[in-house]
């Protein structure tokens, strides 16, 4: 919609950035009957951000650590309610294998959140492992965790369906139009665009790449930095790795951590590397978003599949790049700007957050509705010392 057709400029809730993050909270806070505004640079779901490249893997027993795993559990519910409202596929459960060297940190927080939760988890030798899956190979195939209630999220379906139910009821969603800047005040927020300006009594900063950026105008200069990233699709034996044979898959190896899905509908084994270079690191403008501009682009990926899925490592069907944002210690923020009740903030999601989408809409519909949330948002703390400290390096 053109702001010229939006005439009310004052709302309940602004949202800034109606991704993933920003369009669940829309529907959810429009469900509860408030007056609500999401405002995106792009139309939504788009590729110049982290919410596309189609499917996104959500698994229960998640080696993130435990704190994520009554968020997970929640957010299943959640997409499994969704689904009742779309007639697109919003979950496929695939399962999803879990695998790598012994001594991982990632592994063993997987196993330790299965049996602190009691979810079922199948512990697997690499014997197991090829016995299950037989192309699969590889020096650090040591050990697999199989989950076999995880699956796939049909991404940008779950966006499309979020969108139409928050305008359905009664939510505006304003398109192509940049945020310039955001000026909070005692009782309101204003937030200014190239054409126009509105106010909120509340405002959701869920602008991905561009969070740490408003963040820093806010008087908070995290270490939130973004960075470029590759997916890509390729031709597999569909014997081997159709979504009927092969599940949702993270691969945990010394050289890297790898995350990957099964050919879906044909569309080939799509693959991902979690953990980049440095040289990765930039401000979203500056990226070059076509993949293979960088020889490494399919180089990274290729070099797994024919270690560890060799009949995965066909003919490039696609890639693309992105755009990853994450915290120093990979934990999301989730919390009110601390000088500025009125202002609330979402980041840091990338590479893991997907799978809580639901449920974070449900955290920040409370916040604003009821000024607090029954979920344990502790970890997320936008003043916890790890944001204002050097980037680290994933916990492989």
């Amino acid at each position: 919609m053109r702001s010229d057709l939006i005439t009310n400029k004052h709302y309940d809730v602004i949202i800034v950035g109606a991704g993933a993050m920003g369009m669940s909270s829309g529907y959810y806070l429009s469900e509860k009957g408030l007056k609500v505004l999401m405002v995106d640079a792009y139309d939504p779901p788009h590729a110049h951000g982290s919410h596309g490249g189609d499917t996104r893997l959500i698994r229960h027993a998640v080696g993130e650590g435990l704190h994520y795993i009554p968020l997970a559990l929640r957010s299943q519910e959640m997409w499994n309610e969704l689904q009742e409202h779309s007639e697109d596929e919003i979950f496929r459960e695939t399962g999803i294998i879990n695998f790598g060297y012994e001594g991982s940190e990632f592994l063993a927080n997987t196993i330790e959140g299965a049996r602190e939760y009691g979810l079922e988890i199948e512990t697997l030798t690499q014997e197991e492992i090829r016995e299950r899956w037989p192309d699969m190979q590889g020096e650090d195939l040591d050990i697999g965790y199989y989950e076999e209630k995880g699956g796939v999220i049909m991404g940008e379906n779950a966006i499309r369906t979020y969108r139409r139910l928050a305008l359905q009821n009664g939510a505006k969603l304003l398109i192509d139009t940049p945020v310039k800047s955001i000026h909070p005040e005692e009782d309101k927020v204003t937030v200014k665009t190239e054409h126009d300006t509105f106010t909120g009594d509340q405002i959701i900063l869920s602008a991905g790449g561009w969070t740490g950026r408003f963040l820093k105008d806010l008087g908070l200069d995290l270490k939130l930095q973004p960075s470029r990233r590759t997916i890509a699709w390729f031709e597999a034996d569909e014997a081997f790795y159709s979504s009927d044979n092969f599940p949702g898959f993270i691969g945990r190896t010394r050289n890297g951590a790898f995350y990957g899905f099964p050919s879906i509908d044909g569309t080939g084994v799509k693959i991902g590397r979690f953990n980049g270079d440095s040289e990765d690191d930039d401000e979203p403008e500056n990226m070059d978003k076509n993949f293979g501009a960088y020889e490494k682009d399919e180089e990274n990926l290729r070099n797994f599949l024919g270690e560890y899925m060799k009949e995965a490592n066909g003919k490039l069907n696609r890639g693309v790049a992105c755009i990853f944002n994450n915290t120093p210690d990979e934990d999301f923020i989730i919390d009110r700007h601390p000088e500025h009740e009125n202002i609330l903030i979402a980041g840091g999601f990338s590479g893991h957050g997907f799978k809580y989408v639901p449920v974070i809409g449900e955290i920040f519909t409370q916040l604003i509705t009821e000024g607090e949330t029954e979920h344990d948002i502790s970890e997320f703390s936008i003043t916890r010392e790890a944001l204002y400290e050097k980037k680290g390096s994933a916990k492989l």
